[in-house]
């Protein structure tokens, strides 16, 4: 009986030891419960920055690569041995430059000028969505599942100009300051040009740990494996010119080819390196 009871009081010692190991000096949980939310972040440039901070050199870099640029990405908790991920982007953007030339044919002290415009908008639209189970003991957690994402993106560039063709201006002043976009033979301009849509597919194993080394903030490092698929449709560039033999504009199209891109393979080969903060 004294050794059954020995047992049992060391027994509930140990649990009880392992349960304050799990929580802060203020009693906060150190791991996720269920129904908390995180967010992630690259913990790159963060690794990044104590490293160069340590040895004087601004050389240090660790490897994010599923860490998707401009996409969030967080987990659910459904409890504490399991979460659901989801990445998401939706994004849309627009930009205006205008570039003044001096006007032709104008006569006037001094010289009016007119304005060329670059009009630039793009679509991009990711989302991803998996599940995933730890397992262990502690501060640090193992984990591994699946997930699933797609991406689709296009963009288009439009030029107008001040300066008009015409059988009296053959060949119109036109900006040079668009960084060098405005292309075609001598006498021609880009009116618009489209960048083929493209179109991302991907279907990924990860396994991975992730410690714990404040309450519910952790570092996570990944690896993943899986079939992903790429592609971008054909582009279309139009631009306009002086069509002597008809006495007008002629506009011509031209097309850029389709390319697609397949692989089975790890898909960060250095790892990745998250830094996790739930709530």
């Amino acid at each position: 009986m004294k050794k059954l009871i020995l047992s049992a009081a060391l027994a509930s010692a140990m649990i009880g030891a392992n349960a304050q190991d799990m929580m802060s000096k203020k009693g906060t949980p150190i791991l996720p419960e269920a129904s908390d939310w995180s967010i992630g972040f690259d913990a790159a440039p963060l690794l990044g920055y104590f490293g160069n901070l340590f040895n004087n050199t601004v050389d240090n870099s660790v490897s994010a690569a599923y860490q998707k640029n401009m996409t969030l990405v967080g987990k659910m908790m459904k409890d504490e041995n399991t979460a659901f991920r989801a990445k998401l982007r939706i994004g849309f953007g627009s930009a205006s430059t205008d570039n003044l030339v001096n006007q032709d044919g104008s006569t006037a002290t001094p010289v009016p000028t007119v304005s060329d415009t670059r009009k630039v908008s793009s679509m991009n639209f990711t989302v991803g969505a998996g599940i995933q189970k730890f397992r262990g003991k502690g501060r640090l957690k193992g984990f591994y599942g699946a997930e699933a994402g797609i991406g689709l993106g296009s963009g288009k560039t439009s030029y107008t100009y001040g300066n008009a063709f015409s059988s009296t201006n053959t060949g119109p002043t036109t900006t040079t300051d668009f960084d060098n976009e405005i292309s075609g033979s001598v006498g021609s301009r880009t009116t618009e040009s489209k960048n083929g849509s493209t179109f991302s597919f991907n279907l990924r194993g990860f396994i991975g740990v992730e410690y714990f080394f404040a309450p519910k903030m952790s570092l996570g490092a990944e690896y993943g494996w899986g079939p992903a698929l790429s592609s971008t449709g054909e582009g279309e560039s139009t631009t306009e010119s002086w069509d002597s033999v008809n006495n007008g504009v002629r506009t011509t199209t031209s097309k850029s080819g389709k390319s697609s891109n397949f692989n089975l393979d790890v898909d960060n080969a250095s790892g990745q390196i998250v830094l996790s903060m739930y709530f």
